[in-house]
């Protein structure tokens, strides 16, 4: 599953499926990292030997094979990963995303000034020994706002940062553009890396393929696309979360019986596992392990290809979105742990309002909707992603739509060739797939940024920047985006959230929990995250 798409201008970007791991094995590593990729003999090390040296094993339900690269990558798989390896000048809590000091020595106290200082922690240094520096704060900050450079990370500063400047050899300065106290969160995403390791020619590719050297509790020490990548405590790191496991190895393991398997019964081969199928709750608990779940962005989402008619007409794709049974749904498919959508963000969220346009279930409205904009005989191919959950989801809108007299087929695929096609322009109807902003943060702005902008993949998928409606969206969200009054920049961003249902071209069918399981008699500490992975970074062993 791939929950995120990067919010990139398409001339001048790698395909979205390097960005995401959707494509399939990653190229080769190079030889400078042959040493992290040749070992271990440790996709069978299942952590049960004796001691608390022994080795930790997670199942991640999501490819390893993504990339890499912190100011690139939407890859569930490895923006987890690079949590434990990597550190930003500020890092957030994995559920209250709180900021706090991680490279730097402490969070600014004043959240809404322009310029924000940094000194940061003694003795902080990289995995391969030398020290870091404000030159490798200033190299990262400096790759991210390059406009040449078109990097995923760029979506989510360039708006509102203008520049990083090296004070002295531990101390920097950011010069915000207007006063933005959101950044401080987002802070995390820029990912601090060694200067002397990523300047050199290729290693931008190399970080692409799996090189990660940070400053982070944990190093990698061996990476195997999509089977497996393993993690040893760092000796030298001096931060403030302190490894807990002396070895780590992560297994991707994306299908979901073997998922299951790998760490159900007494020979378990792992203690923890993330996107466990419904289906599986009653036994694993049985089996003794926990299994909780976390509520947020995760959805089902349609998207129209609003330049193949009649997917033009806003009211054939409010139609379609007011026929689909989102109880029976819920109900159904997601065995109770999800809702119906009731705005673009989840109820959960600081920023929720629910939108003037909320899609309840209601065929006869969607009728005639489609009366009113002339549409008969309508017949649609869904194109979706096979991820486990969303397969489960598709019969309902299947029988939802031919209900209303919509000839409705399936096609799901996996999620590269889908997204292969977004990428080529081919022609589509509707999109149905999966997605998570919460990987990157809960503020609004930085989620409805994501999702819709004149510039982001999203929109080109859409085909829809152009349209007025659209035009008209983005300078209202540019203008919230610069709203220094909290309180009227919320209700800013209500109001454009109910354009966005209103006009429903990339819209949520329904919001999920994302389920995580571990066995409490080996682990303490952990906490099921709404978004997809495990952070380990306050866990420990039982």
């Amino acid at each position: 599953m791939r929950d995120v798409t990067p919010d990139v201008p398409a001339p001048h970007r790698r395909s979205f499926l390097k960005y995401t791991g959707a494509l399939g094995a990653a190229a080769a590593v190079s030889a400078s990292l042959s040493a992290c990729s040749s070992g271990p003999e440790s996709t069978n090390d299942t952590g049960t030997g004796g001691g608390r040296d022994r080795t930790l094993t997670a199942v991640i339900g999501y490819g390893n094979d993504g990339s890499w690269d912190p100011t690139q990558t939407a890859s569930a798989f490895c923006m987890a990963a690079n949590h434990h390896i990597y550190e930003g000048l500020l890092d957030t809590d994995p559920i209250s995303r709180e900021p706090y000091a991680a490279l730097a020595t402490e969070v600014p106290e004043n959240p809404d000034g322009t310029s924000w200082k940094f000194t940061l922690r003694a003795g902080a240094t990289f995995h391969d020994g030398k020290p870091v520096t404000a030159d490798d704060v200033v190299f990262v900050f400096e790759r991210i706002l390059d406009p040449d450079t078109q990097t995923l990370a760029k979506g989510f500063f360039a708006s509102w940062l203008k520049e990083v400047r090296k004070i002295d050899a531990r101390n920097v300065e950011l010069v915000l553009k207007f006063p933005f106290p959101e950044g401080l969160s987002r802070l995390t995403l820029a990912k601090i890396m060694p200067r002397h390791v990523f300047s050199k020619p290729g290693a931008w590719d190399e970080a692409i393929k799996g090189k990660a050297i940070g400053s982070g509790p944990y190093r990698q020490t061996a990476h195997h696309p999509k089977s497996n990548t393993t993690f040893e405590a760092f000796d030298g790191y001096n931060g403030p979360r302190k490894p807990a496991f002396r070895k780590m190895n992560w297994l991707t393991i994306v299908d979901a019986a073997p998922r299951v398997a790998k760490i159900s019964g007494s020979s378990a081969g792992a203690q923890i596992a993330d996107n466990i199928p419904y289906a599986n709750i009653g036994q694993l608990e049985n089996g003794g392990m926990t299994v909780a779940g976390g509520a947020g962005m995760n959805n089902l989402f349609l998207m129209f290809n609003t330049r193949h008619k009649p997917f033009d007409d806003p009211r054939v794709r409010q139609a379609l979105h007011y026929a689909i049974d989102t109880g029976k749904m819920v109900e159904v498919a997601l065995k109770g742990h999800g809702k119906p959508s009731t705005s673009f963000l989840d109820e959960a969220n600081p920023s929720y309002r629910r939108a003037r346009t909320v899609y309840d279930y209601d065929p006869d409205r969607a009728r005639a909707l489609l009366e009113g904009a002339g549409v008969r005989r309508l017949s649609i191919d869904i194109l979706a992603v096979n991820v486990s959950w969303i397969v489960d989801c598709l019969p309902t809108i299947k029988a939802s739509w031919d209900a209303i007299g919509v000839e409705t087929t399936l096609s799901p695929q996996e999620t590269t060739a889908v997204f292969t096609k977004m990428d080529q322009k081919q022609d589509y109807q509707v999109v149905a797939a999966a997605s998570n902003p919460n990987q990157f943060g809960l503020d609004a702005d930085l989620i409805m940024h994501y999702n819709y902008g004149p510039e982001n993949l999203w929109m080109q998928y859409t085909r829809w920047a152009s349209d007025p409606v659209a035009r008209q969206l983005f300078k209202d969200m540019d203008r919230a985006t610069r709203e220094p009054d909290p309180a009227k920049k919320k209700a800013m961003v209500q109001d454009y959230i109910d354009v966005v249902a209103e006009q429903a071209v990339l819209y949520p069918v329904v919001h999920n929990e994302l389920m995580t399981a571990w066995n409490p008699a080996q682990l303490s500490g952990i906490r099921a995250q709404p978004y997809p992975g495990i952070n380990l970074l306050q866990a420990k062993w039982a």
